[in-house]
């Protein structure tokens, strides 16, 4: 999904009613925005932590999980959910 948006005199910009209903963004959903690779890329930050329960999957039996896998975990799931960003925006005609 994509369409077309313009920049205000004050580097504003209006996300398109079907995006803020896809993503569920409310009024005074906060942002971090970046470039990558020469393009604009906005990433809400409209989670709170508990939204964040089970994204590693079922927790391993026995001793647990050390520092070392948890970074791989979270770095894994980084990737892939940039992946996924990344595959979006170009199957939507934005390359």
């Amino acid at each position: 999904m994509g369409s077309f948006t313009t920049m205000t005199s004050k580097g504003q910009l209006t996300i398109p009613k079907e995006i803020r209903d896809e993503l569920n963004l409310k009024a005074g959903t906060r942002f971090y925005v970046t470039v990558r690779d020469g393009e604009v890329v906005a990433l809400p930050k409209n989670l709170s932590i508990k939204d964040l329960a089970g994204c590693l999957g079922k927790p391993p039996r026995g001793l647990g999980a050390t520092l070392a896998d948890l970074d791989e975990a979270i770095a894994a799931a980084a990737a892939e959910d940039d992946e996924r960003i990344r595959r979006e925006w170009h199957e939507g005609g934005q390359e």
